[in-house]
């Protein structure tokens, strides 16, 4: 009996013992979580109702050669949708608000439905403060939905230069892929021409701003006043090489002509004009390209999207001629002593090749002068083909030249290899060389390269790699990087090279075929040409450089279906010559009247 008392009040201890261990237990842990380690569960807390939003970089601002804006910047609002939040009832309402067609929000979703639901999807950018307002008053209403403010390209500083700049659009979901490392969804990318080339210097780094959302996601605040935010960093901007009244004047010339124009510094490479026409408008670009322009462009028998500048090939007529002048001349195969007899053209084998005039006797030089025929169908025949190519590609023909965008044609420079794996070996005659000794047959080049040609004439076979970039500022430490040119020399003589600079001189300046464009203020040196066309009127072409005695600028145009270059191309490349030259007079000017004006003042200069 007693045992069994003893057992029960020892049951009932034990008991208590345990529930009193318990709830000390739980007071400790209560304790522990409250006081101890309430740090620790108020910052998660915080992060259960905090909401990062990413501020995406602004992009590099692209300045010419004299730091004057060509492409710059501006605010836009990006509407996004977080598909984790989004309520698909939503749709019809959104897309009327929006004034876009039925299915565009779930054809967007729908790109990137592979990647998190969380991660927000771009649905419109630059979208009117009309449909800001309207958000903010219904944000409550529209769960998954926000914005942020972002920037987009502006295009309104004076210049086109489509297929130079080129333009950046959200990254493709196969891109992505490749590179998530690096990109996020909706982020931009440089998608062709200067845009792609420098894009990792261009875009910048993401910052990251965090909101205090409440249980419907509504922003109620900043979260630890910004403390942890991290601020977006600009892209670095581009100096460019080209000179923005060089590249006015170009597109004005061009306004209802198709064709290209490339402009050189001859010294350096420098691109100071490049235009390819028709252009197309990088506005169309600086949001979501609408499936109508895409479909105009595409369609547009103009080819507007097409890059004539750099990867258009085109039959150089005349203005090759100096290719064979220079092979003879620097081979020995000829001097300024040997002559040719014109009378109207050649006869070779049963095939008659026309000349424009009957020149009487011609050397080297008048021969270039007047542009005849007949004295370069026997020049190429003395030089034979494989000379005159191997110094049409010492030139940059027939290959690319390695300008730093991604568009670029290599063009066609015929050669005994070429013509066996054409016509098969010993089937073709020496007839096909007659039409190449004036740049036509086989033969095709590039706008581009007629630039580099002209600019390795103008300064005695020296010059560099042409190229678009200056430098660039770092945006971080606010300093100049120069990025320097990769200079070459052709190992041609100066000897040469003087009797062919003179002969183009006497073109423009003498009794040549381009004396119409002669300036009393600047002398001009150059060569015109006239390229067949099977397709229709004959293209006009010039190519020439300026001053002669110090030569700053180097010029190709070429108008399609325009006839003679003396008569359309040639008239062009003086003016773009004219704006790039007389701007540099004025300059030199302005600095001469302020040299007069603080020597007035006893050598101290005024500041404001």
């Amino acid at each position: 009996m007693n045992d069994t008392i003893f057992g029960s009040v020892f049951r009932k201890r034990i008991f208590f013992l345990m529930v009193v261990g318990f709830f000390a237990a739980c007071v400790m842990q209560l304790f522990n979580m409250q006081i101890i380690e309430h740090p620790i569960y108020s910052e998660k807390s915080d992060e259960n109702s905090v909401k990062p939003i990413h501020q995406m970089a602004p992009r590099g601002i692209f300045y010419d050669r004299n730091h004057k804006v060509l492409v710059g910047n501006k605010p836009s609002f990006t509407l996004r949708i977080i598909p984790a939040e989004y309520d698909k009832k939503l749709t019809p309402y959104l897309e009327a608000i929006l004034g876009v067609n039925p299915g565009y929000i779930d054809h967007i979703l729908k790109q990137n439905e592979t990647y998190s639901k969380y991660i927000p999807r771009k649905i419109a950018k630059d979208v009117s403060f009309k449909v800001i307002a309207w958000y903010e008053e219904n944000s409550a209403k529209l769960p998954g939905v926000d914005y942020v403010m972002e920037t987009q390209r502006d295009y309104s500083f004076g210049v086109m230069g489509a297929h130079m700049f080129g333009y950046s659009k959200e990254i493709p979901s196969e891109v992505l892929e490749r590179r998530k490392n690096e990109y996020d969804i909706g982020d931009e990318i440089g998608f062709n021409g200067i845009e792609k080339t420098y894009e990792n210097i261009l875009r910048g780094k993401k910052g990251t701003k965090y909101v205090l959302v409440d249980s419907k996601q509504k922003t109620i605040g900043r979260y630890k006043n910004g403390a942890e935010d991290e601020s977006a960093i600009k892209g670095d901007d581009l100096i460019l090489t080209i000179d923005k009244d060089a590249q006015e004047v170009a597109e004005e010339e061009f306004k209802d002509k198709r064709g290209a124009v490339v402009a050189i510094d001859p010294t350096n490479g420098d691109i100071l004009a490049f235009l390819s026409s028709p252009e197309y408008d990088l506005k169309d670009f600086a949001t979501v390209t609408s499936n109508d322009v895409w479909k105009k462009l595409n369609n547009d028998p103009d080819k507007p999207m097409f890059n004539r500048a750099s990867m258009s090939i085109y039959s150089p007529g005349s203005t090759f001629k100096m290719i064979s002048a220079i092979a003879a001349l620097e081979d020995g195969v000829i001097d300024t002593n040997f002559t040719v007899n014109c009378r109207g053209g050649l006869q070779f084998g049963d095939r008659f090749f026309k000349c424009l005039h009957v020149h009487g006797t011609v050397n080297i030089t008048t021969a270039i002068e007047h542009s005849c025929n007949t004295f370069f169908y026997q020049l190429i025949l003395k030089n034979g083909l494989d000379r005159w190519s191997k110094y049409a590609r010492k030139f940059g023909f027939g290959k690319k030249s390695g300008l730093d965008i991604s568009e670029e044609s290599s063009g066609i420079v015929p050669s005994t290899s070429y013509y066996d794996k054409v016509f098969g070996k010993g089937r073709w005659t020496k007839g096909l060389l007659v039409s190449l000794g004036i740049g036509q047959g086989e033969l095709s080049v590039t706008p581009l390269q007629l630039a580099q040609y002209i600019g390795l004439i103008a300064n005695f076979g020296k010059s560099a790699r042409p190229h678009f970039l200056k430098g660039y500022v770092d945006a971080e430490t606010n300093n100049y990087v120069e990025v320097k040119p990769q200079y070459y020399d052709l190992g041609i003589s100066r000897k040469t090279f003087d009797i062919v600079r003179h002969a183009l001189y006497l073109v423009v300046n003498g009794s040549g075929t381009a004396t119409n464009i002669k300036m009393p203020d600047i002398a001009i040196a150059g060569k015109t040409g006239t390229a067949q066309n099977p397709h229709g009127k004959d293209h006009s072409i010039f190519i020439g450089f300026a001053p002669y005695d110090n030569p700053k600028i180097a010029v190709a145009v070429i108008v399609e279906n325009a006839g003679f270059g003396s008569l359309v191309a040639a008239p062009i490349a003086r003016d773009i010559i004219k704006a790039y030259l007389q701007k540099d007079k004025k300059d030199e000017k302005v600095n001469q009247n302020l040299a007069n004006a603080v020597a007035a003042q006893g050598g101290k200069k005024s500041e404001n």
